[in-house]
């Protein structure tokens, strides 16, 4: 048996590997949204890529056929600007590397943003990937968090699921810095759970009724486990059916698409 239970209320997507591999549908997404309908499960799609803002992933899944409201997307961008906000002022300066993703969430929090020029001045550093990287970017970082700033970063994914293939994702991007450093920063997405409890938060389900599931053993699942939820790996992404069966704690459910996790019986 590959199908949720009848208990399940809620559920935690990912979205790179489980919905889609860069603007290729890993399923027939509209079909899968109105199972969900169908089986009144609530749905919020979390995703450790913090690129996109809230209202380009809703174009993004408009353009699959797939309607959703903006308090369905919580990305590891509004996670990390929430963990700063509970620690920094509005007008802190940040030295931040990311996408607009980051940059809107950190602005919507009131932070001032500074360039690679006025990087010296920064109370904070916030990583995220970003597609304009720069080795002056890097050496500004580098230098903020050896001094001792508080160091932030969306996510610690090694890479990033194409159409061709695995490309290099935050995480490996992010080995630059806490190498040179020797400081690891303080995560925001999975595995960490502060985007998964935002994500929670937003469902209102109970915590064992509510399903995290991902293509990814060590961030998808490993976060699920820690926010102690149900898990399920499906297997159009990053991890191999062989090490989903090895990995431990063991995971509720592995199944070769999220299809087939709420697909009618027959």
């Amino acid at each position: 048996m590959t199908t949720l239970p009848p208990s399940a209320r809620g559920l935690i997507l990912d979205m790179d590997g489980v919905l889609w591999a860069d603007s290729h549908a890993l399923i027939d997404l509209p079909a899968t949204f109105d199972r969900f309908r169908e089986r009144n499960l609530k749905v919020t799609l979390a995703t450790n890529n913090g690129t996109r803002t809230v209202e380009q992933y809703l174009e993004k899944l408009a353009g699959f056929g797939v309607t959703v409201e903006p308090w369905q997307v919580v990305t590891s961008a509004l996670a990390v600007a929430e963990l700063l906000a509970r620690r920094f002022a509005p007008g802190t300066p940040i030295f931040a590397i990311g996408g607009e993703g980051v940059m809107q969430a950190l602005r919507a929090k009131g932070f001032m943003l500074l360039s690679v020029e006025e990087a010296p001045q920064a109370e904070a550093v916030v990583f995220g990937i970003d597609r304009a990287i720069t080795f002056q970017k890097m050496v500004e970082a580098t230098l903020l968090v050896r001094a001792g700033k508080p160091f932030y970063a969306t996510n610690p994914d090694k890479t990033f699921p194409t159409p061709r293939g695995q490309i290099p994702g935050a995480g490996a991007w992010l080995s630059v810095i806490t190498t040179a450093s020797e400081v690891q920063p303080v995560i925001a997405g999975k595995p960490q759970t502060a985007m998964l409890e935002l994500a929670l938060e937003r469902l209102g389900t109970p915590r064992e009724a509510t399903w995290v599931i991902g293509d990814r053993l060590e961030t998808d699942i490993a976060g699920g486990q820690a926010l102690g939820c149900p898990t399920a790996l499906v297997l159009t992404g990053v991890s191999t059916r062989a090490q989903g069966e090895a990995w431990t704690p063991r995971i509720d459910l592995i199944a070769d698409s999220l299809w087939e996790l709420v697909k009618p019986e027959t």
